[in-house]
């Protein structure tokens, strides 16, 4: 029998389990309620930057590639959109900066003014755009890859407004974005021989490396012993179910679900550590039989070492 894959939560999924999974107080929980709520925005302000990017439609051929993750060596980038066209690649990066932005060339700094007036200085997204174009472009020679780089960085929230902006720099709002990438193409030189997309397209999906994310109680310095342990029941929310004839029941509402342990490996990877043992699993979800364990862990694709009490369960690296 085939084994299942098993995969990190979205960052969203994971914070809001981990709010779910911590003491009612706790000094880190406020944080995380700010973080939660900023990675949603974020989530959808990149939800909106795909749909309008389906008016950029040129008269050539177009494909765009999401949330890709290339290596040169040891060097990793993390790439929130790349599109390719015969004339020249172009890397996307999203931002989910609202307010009011200043760029200042003299000084160099980027700045934005919140709804209360206050300022808050962040790095430079013209900084990290140029260090992505700089890493396909190289990513291509290595690759044999004839194609020009450039790029855009696309302000997401709604609510953001540029006072003062940089001149000669693609850099724009999400209902902008069609027009920007025009641009961009147009200004790419035009190659007596054009590319083949489709044999790129397929050099960087079989090039991506997938973002391996620090477990969040590591991240965020929260001791594993404080986050609530037991199984979620997803239709009353409470923790706790047990496992009862090869499925498990919610003592509060009697839901039953057989693949309930599913949902909580993938938050123990997520919060917990990057691998489990035998013990572990039994502990994070209240199961008392060892054999039963190691059954249920068996279901899954993961990468095994170690013997007998002292063996380990990983997430595989995946293409």
């Amino acid at each position: 029998m085939e084994r299942e894959k098993m995969e990190l939560l979205s960052m969203e999924t994971a914070l809001s389990s981990l709010i779910g999974r911590m003491p009612a107080v706790h000094s880190q929980l406020n944080y995380l309620k700010g973080k939660l709520h900023r990675t949603v925005a974020g989530s959808r302000g990149e939800e909106r930057m795909r749909q309008r990017f389906i008016e950029f439609q040129p008269e050539e051929e177009v494909h765009a590639l999401w949330d890709v993750g290339l290596a040169i060596g040891s060097w990793k980038t993390q790439f929130d959109g790349i599109v390719l066209t015969r004339r020249g690649a172009i890397v996307i990066d999203s931002k989910n900066i609202s307010g009011k932005l200043h760029f200042d060339d003299k000084t160099g700094e980027f700045y934005r003014f919140d709804d209360n007036d206050v300022k808050e200085v962040f790095d430079d997204p013209r900084i990290q755009l140029n260090k992505n174009i700089r890493f396909l472009s190289k990513w291509f020679t290595r690759k044999k890859i004839n194609l020009p780089v450039s790029g855009l960085i696309v302000f997401t929230p709604k609510n953001c407004e540029f006072i003062v902006r940089p001149k000669g720099k693609h850099l724009c709002k999400v209902y902008q974005m069609p027009e920007y990438l025009f641009q961009i193409l147009k200004a790419f030189p035009l190659e007596a021989k054009p590319s083949n997309l489709p044999k790129i397209k397929k050099q960087i999906v079989g090039g991506h490396v997938p973002y391996l994310r620090t477990p969040l109680c590591a991240k965020y310095y929260i001791e594993a012993s404080e986050i609530r342990r037991g199984v979620q029941c997803m239709a009353c929310r409470n923790y706790g179910m047990k496992r009862i004839k090869k499925s498990w029941q919610c003592p509060g509402c009697a839901h039953r679900d057989r693949q309930a342990h599913k949902f909580a490996l993938r938050e123990y990877f997520s919060l917990i550590d990057t691998h489990i043992t035998n013990q572990a699993f039994r502990e994070w979800c209240g199961v008392s039989s060892r054999s039963v364990a190691t059954r249920l862990l068996s279901q899954f694709d993961f990468v095994i070492d170690g013997e007998s009490k002292a063996r380990r369960y990983s997430l595989k690296k995946r293409d």
